[in-house]
Parts: C-alpha cells; sequence; structure tokens
C-alpha cells in the first residue's frame, strides 16, 4: 500500500498508542520479577493472585479511555474545544467517583475475593496486603485511564507514551528500593505500584488542568455531565464483561482438558494478547479519527478513513499471522515447554495465525464504532456474539484445544460479521457535536 497522508496520520496516532499498550503491562512484569527474586516462591503466588484481582478491575474500567475518547474527540471535531475539556474534566470526576467506589467495596472484601482463589494460608495472607494497598492506587489508576482518553481525543498519542514509559521505569525503581533495598516485602512492592500510579495521575491531572484553566472549562464536576459520562460508558462495560466471559470460559474448559491442553493454551493465550496491542492501536488511532471527523460533520472522510484502517488491520493481520507461522517452531522452546505441551503448542498456533486477519479488522471496527459513540450498538452485539460462541465452546469440551480456538475463530466472525454490517450502514454515522 502507497503511504498516503491519511497513512501518516494513521501511524502518527498508532505507533505512540502501540508503545503505551506494551508499556502498560510491563507494571506487573517488573513487579513478578523484583518479588520473584528477592522474596521467593510463595510471594510470587501471592503476587499472581493480587495481580489477576488487579487486571480484571483494569479490563473493566478500560471503558474510561474508550468513552472520554470519543466524547472528546467529537467536540474538538465540532470546534467545541471547551466542551472537549468539559467532557474530559467529567470523565476524570467519573473516574475519581468509581476509583473510590471500588477502595469503599473492595478493601474491607480483599480477604473474600483472595479466598476465591483457594491459595494456601500464606499465600493468602500475602495475597490480601498486596491488594489492599494496591487498592489505594485504584484512583490515580482509573484517572490514568480517563486522562488518556482525553489527549487520545485530542489527537495526542505521544504524552500517554511518555507518561507510561515514566511510570513503569518509576515503578521498576521504587519497587527495587522497597522490596530489595528496604525490606518491605511483598507491602513494599504494592507501595511502589501505588505511588508510580498516583504519580502517572497526577501528570495527567496537570495536564487537564491546564487546558481546562486556558480554555475557561470550570472543574468543579458537573453531576449531568458525569452522569452522561456515566451512562455512555455503562454500555461499554456490557461489552467488556462479555469479552471477559468469553475469555473466563474459553480458560474454564481449556482447564478441564488436562495440564498440557492448559499449559498450551495459556501461552497460545499470551501470544494472542501481545499480538493484540499491535491492532489495537490501530484501532486506538480509529476511535480519535472517527470522533473527530463525526464531530466536524465530515461523513466522507470518516468513511474513507476507516476503509484505510480495514486495510491496514487486515494487511497488519496478515503480517503478524504469518510471523507466528515463521516463528512456530521456535515458540516451545522460548517457554522451555515438554513434549506433550509442545505438541499441543504446534498445532494450536495454526488457529492462532490463521484468525490474525480477522482480529484486526474485527479490531479496527470495534475502534471505529466507539469512536462514533455507538456504544449501544456494540453492547448488544457482545451480548449476541457472546451467545454464537458458548455452544461453540462446549462443544469443543470434547475435541481438544485446537478446537478450542476454533471456537473462539466463531466468536471472532461472529463479531466481524455484526461489525462489517453496521459499518456498512449509516446508523451509526451520527455528526456535530
Amino acid at each position: 500500500m502507497p503511504i498516503t497522508a491519511r497513512d501518516r496520520e494513521i501511524l502518527r496516532l498508532a505507533v505512540p498508542a502501540f508503545g503505551a499498550l506494551v508499556a502498560e503491562p510491563l507494571f506487573l512484569l517488573a513487579d513478578y520479577a523484583i518479588v520473584g527474586h528477592g522474596l521467593g516462591t510463595t510471594a510470587l503466588g501471592a503476587l499472581g493472585v493480587a495481580g489477576t484481582v488487579l487486571s480484571t478491575l483494569v479490563n473493566l474500567c478500560v471503558f474510561l479511555a474508550y468513552g472520554t475518547t470519543a466524547s472528546v474527540a467529537r467536540q474538538s471535531g465540532a470546534g467545541n474545544h471547551a466542551r472537549a475539556m468539559r467532557n474530559g474534566v467529567d470523565g476524570i470526576w467519573l473516574a475519581l467517583a468509581i476509583g473510590a467506589a471500588v477502595v469503599a467495596v473492595c478493601w474491607p472484601l480483599a480477604p473474600a475475593i483472595v479466598e476465591l482463589f483457594g491459595a494456601g494460608q500464606e499465600q493468602t495472607a500475602e495475597a490480601v496486603t498486596y491488594l489492599r494497598i494496591s487498592l489505594l492506587g485504584a484512583p490515580g489508576m482509573l484517572v490514568v485511564l480517563a486522562g488518556t482518553g482525553v489527549l487520545r481525543g485530542l489527537q495526542d498519542t505521544v504524552t500517554p507514551l511518555a507518561v507510561a514509559v515514566g511510570s513503569f521505569a518509576l515503578n521498576a525503581a521504587l519497587n527495587a528500593w522497597f522490596v530489595l533495598g528496604l525490606h518491605w516485602g511483598i507491602a513494599g512492592s504494592a507501595w511502589g505500584t501505588v505511588l508510580a500510579q498516583t504519580l502517572g495521575a497526577a501528570v495527567y491531572l496537570a495536564v487537564v488542568v491546564r487546558g481546562a484553566l486556558r480554555l475557561g472549562t470550570p472543574l468543579v464536576p458537573d453531576l449531568a455531565g458525569v452522569r452522561q459520562a456515566g451512562t455512555a460508558s455503562f454500555a461499554l462495560l456490557v461489552r467488556t464483561v462479555c469479552l471477559r466471559v468469553v475469555l473466563v470460559v474459553a480458560t474454564v474448559v481449556a482447564t478441564r482438558m488436562g495440564k498440557p491442553e492448559l499449559a498450551a493454551y495459556a501461552i497460545a493465550t499470551q501470544l494472542w494478547t501481545l499480538l493484540a496491542f499491535a491492532l489495537d492501536a490501530i484501532a486506538i488511532a480509529g476511535q480519535a479519527i472517527t470522533g473527530r471527523s463525526l464531530g466536524a460533520g465530515d461523513t466522507v472522510a470518516t468513511r474513507a478513513a476507516t476503509r484505510r484502517m480495514v486495510q491496514w488491520g487486515a494487511w497488519s493481520g496478515v503480517v503478524l499471522g504469518a510471523v507466528v507461522l515463521a516463528a512456530r517452531p521456535l515458540v516451545p522452546g522460548l517457554f522451555d515447554a515438554d513434549p506433550q505441551v509442545t505438541a499441543q503448542l504446534l498445532a494450536l498456533l495454526w488457529p492462532v495465525a490463521l484468525f490474525q486477519p480477522v482480529c484486526g479488522v474485527v479490531f479496527v471496527l470495534d475502534g471505529v464504532l466507539i469512536g462514533a459513540g455507538d456504544q449501544r450498538y456494540l453492547a448488544w452485539a457482545g451480548v449476541w456474539t457472546t451467545l454464537a460462541y458458548l455452544p461453540a465452546a462446549f462443544l469443543a469440551s470434547g475435541f481438544g484445544v485446537v478446537a478450542l480456538w476454533c471456537a473462539l475463530g466463531v466468536w471472532m466472525v461472529a463479531r466481524l460479521i455484526t461489525l462489517v454490517r453496521r459499518a456498512a450502514g449509516t446508523a451509526w454515522l451520527v455528526t456535530g457535536a
């Protein structure tokens, strides 16, 4: 594909977004490395339990970034810069409210939440310690999501990349100091992450406050605006919950197949997640570009940008699929897989690779419709595609892990159909502020 001005705009947004997406998971990765080196297996297991809870929280609240991106981009495209910043401020107040609620509800329930994982007594105690301290960083963590959405809506993906990289570096340094230097145990790891997240949130607050003061936007919460942001976010929450249901069901089915199958599935899922970061970066560009162009009332540019981003998504999927197939003989060795796991994994990487082009188009169109503010349709589509997946997963349970991944392929194809049908129509092309 020849590089056009539209391509350069897509890349300008997508490349830094990809860097930020990759940097975010490094928070927990740094914790795992330092805790494993300094505190041993028990603490590492406790971190695994608490980290799963926190990762789930982040995944469920990602709507704060997506919803804010769409609303800010639309107002900015319409030329209503003060209103765009007002929507951003409302999104941050919503993040603070949800963060405070999460702390209030989950802090006293931390022991019960951890016990659901069935860990040993010592691991449970350390997991509760880590989780309770980390929950204090939940408001900051959610402000980071909302602040990222504000800047993406303003077509800035470079600042979120800088904040993500800086936060990761600070997190690693503080964890090393608190755990290895001051010997605070697993609590030190949690405090390092809380401080890094909170300082990252402070950077976003400073940027948004500066922009609001420049435009004369009030910083006090607008209850109607916060309520509107919450209403739009609820539909995205439904969509996200549907995604999590599919992934949880797949993990449960893989667990019941046996240890080699579960190990192979877990490795394939990590690879798929890494590939998804690359494809989701184009989707983030889609959110920002679509919201801005529809806000400006330019449906022709919206259609043209959508077609181009779909091409980027499809071709990126082809390239990533080819990379998976080329690296397929080497992958089991990277994870020191035993012969049984290796056999399962080598077979599993075929459908992982072959479905990448479908994933590329699905991720892009999902981002485009989020950017258009079409959250209600995405919520209903999420429900219907999940219902299409569940029978396929049930049937796959008797045929092995490759069949299970093909069931995930059925889900992706169902998502492709619902998204392509919607994008081909005009109901989502709502213009103006």
